[in-house]
């Protein structure tokens, strides 16, 4: 690339950014954006090649859009246009999911998974995670309460572009899509003796202070994972991965041989 078309891409990148563009962190993060419809208004990398290589072994159905669309720039650039560099040395730009796609997802009157909603959660690398394992099970969507967005860049960057993948956005309590709420406390029955039914709502607490009043006093039932006495907790991402697996475990019957 010449000095002309990387100034070009700076100047882009920067008026894209300035437009509350999405950064996708990373050739995963970008890989899942491609593949679950996102429009990436720009894309960068300082190692072309690479780029391809990577998508040659890990993305073959997307090899050509990389080609096409990722534009390669000089390592020092790129060291100015992101907060910090990739390992992958990619990073792109998009639009963020539509809001009314994904409350009508969340809204739907016959869901066929449950929403997992993280009750006012601090740590966004956690809220990434979680986006992560929802889209891999399958789920309606992840929905937070609280004042952390969930679509900023640290949690996209943890998510690994997944938020493409389900709805993902952030409500007040009392707008928790319908459904049957199931919220993880100690307190609850034991998850094993339940069934989630699909439309449920599956209510986790913040990492430190739990299940918030207005949540519980909404909750269906009250739910609790099988735990050793005197260990305290387990992580977020950790929680909802048991839960999710139980759910989809009963649900989709044993695998077949």
């Amino acid at each position: 690339m010449s000095d002309d078309e990387a100034a070009v891409a700076v100047r882009r990148w920067r008026e894209e950014a300035a437009d509350q563009a999405v950064l996708l962190d990373g050739f995963h993060a970008l890989k899942h954006a491609l593949r679950f419809g996102a429009r990436v208004r720009l894309a960068v990398t300082s190692d072309k090649a690479a780029a391809l290589a990577l998508a040659a072994e890990l993305a073959e159905d997307l090899t050509e859009v990389i080609e096409e669309r990722v534009l390669e720039v000089p390592a020092e650039t790129l060291r100015d246009l992101v907060p910090r560099v990739h390992p992958t040395r990619v990073a792109a730009l998009a639009d963020r999911r539509g809001r009314q796609r994904n409350l009508a997802e969340l809204a739907a009157p016959a869901r066929p998974a449950p929403v997992v909603v993280l009750d006012n959660p601090r740590n966004l690398g956690n809220v990434g995670a979680v986006v992560r394992l929802a889209a891999g099970f399958g789920a309606t969507g992840v929905v937070t309460t609280g004042d952390i967005d969930p679509w900023h860049p640290n949690a996209v960057r943890s998510g690994a572009g997944l938020h493409y993948a389900t709805a993902v956005e952030r409500l007040a309590s009392d707008d928790l899509p319908a459904g049957p709420l199931y919220a993880l406390d100690p307190e609850g029955e034991d998850i094993r003796s339940l069934v989630i039914p699909d439309d449920a709502l599956l209510a986790f607490g913040s990492e430190r202070h739990g299940i918030s009043p207005e949540v519980r006093k909404r909750a269906t039932r009250l739910v609790a994972l099988p735990m050793r006495p005197r260990v305290s907790s387990y992580n977020l991402a950790t929680s909802v991965a048991m839960a999710l697996f139980h759910w989809g475990g009963l649900a989709q019957g044993p695998a077949s041989g």
